[in-house]
């Protein structure tokens, strides 16, 4: 589940090892379903044991460590998929957790990655590797750098319906399935109406609540869903999902027009909630 603002919110919340010294690198044992850990532990702890944290940026969904030397650095990145947590304190379980680190000479002496169903992953790049699998080409602008003109430059071009052009981190990179239903609801915007009947005014409502929306989620530190499995690095619940307008509110009264009901449809495989009153 987590998307740009529960992976900023990551970010921020081990922002406390930056200067520090990676002192350990370890794969915990763990029964369930194995995550991809590349390279081998033995390869990543020679690239990185004993190297000092430079930065901690995000990629889209992706938490990214830049560790080493400014003229020779490696990338780890943490990308969380559906229900992976990059954390600073204990986790909620003992028997999900993955990978942790130890550092020493900052604020964070300890960065553990726990991932209930294991579809996420931990991955070590050299620059040129990073430029391969996560540069342009491979991933869109970030939704909270992209321009007006690049985000509708994006959404014009695609032949499909605009709330699964959102979701294709090709075209944009950071906005879900969560984020893609509030922000067209916010814009009046019908999830299922094509990229090539959007008329300016509708991009540049989208442009705006897309990033009001996006950032609110961050000063509330993301979204805790009912399953609870979202949680700060300090496995704190989020606060945005009080904020939510149709996010799983199917079939309750829309909070914009209090007339119609929230509706849930599928597209591209995953739920879409709207307002039909609001969003013709």
């Amino acid at each position: 589940m987590p998307e740009l603002p529960e992976v900023e919110t990551m970010r921020r919340g081990i922002l406390g090892a930056v200067g520090g010294k990676i002192v350990t690198v370890e794969k915990v044992r763990c029964r369930k379903k194995p995550i991809a850990i590349r390279p081998a532990l033995s390869s990543m702890r020679k690239r990185i044991v004993g190297q000092t944290v430079l930065k901690i940026d995000r990629i889209g969904k992706r938490v990214v460590m830049e560790i080493g030397r400014k003229q020779a650095t490696s990338f780890l990145v943490f990308e969380p998929r559906m229900t992976g947590l990059v954390l600073v304190a204990n986790p909620p379980t003992r028997e999900h957790l993955r990978f942790g680190m130890t550092l020493g000479h900052c604020d964070v002496s300890q960065i553990y990655y726990w991932d209930r169903r294991g579809l996420g992953n931990v991955r070590l790049f050299d620059r040129s590797g990073l430029e391969e699998h996560l540069g342009p080409g491979k991933i869109g602008p970030d939704a909270l750098k992209i321009s007006l003109e690049e985000f509708s430059a994006v959404l014009r071009q695609p032949r499909r319906e605009v709330k699964v052009a959102l979701l294709d981190q090709k075209l944009i990179a950071g906005i879900g399935n969560l984020y893609a239903s509030e922000m067209l609801h916010a814009a009046k915007v019908h999830p299922q109406r094509e990229c090539r009947d959007l008329r300016q005014r509708d991009l540049k409502r989208m442009y705006e609540q897309m990033r009001e929306i996006l950032q609110k989620a961050i000063r509330y530190e993301g979204s805790t869903l009912s399953d609870g499995t979202y949680r700060n690095s300090l496995n704190q619940e989020g606060g945005y999902q009080n904020q939510h307008q149709v996010y799983d509110k199917e079939g309750e009264k829309c909070r914009h027009c209090r007339k119609a009901l929230i509706e849930r449809i599928t597209q591209a495989q995953r739920s879409t909630f709207f307002c039909r009153r609001c969003q013709k």
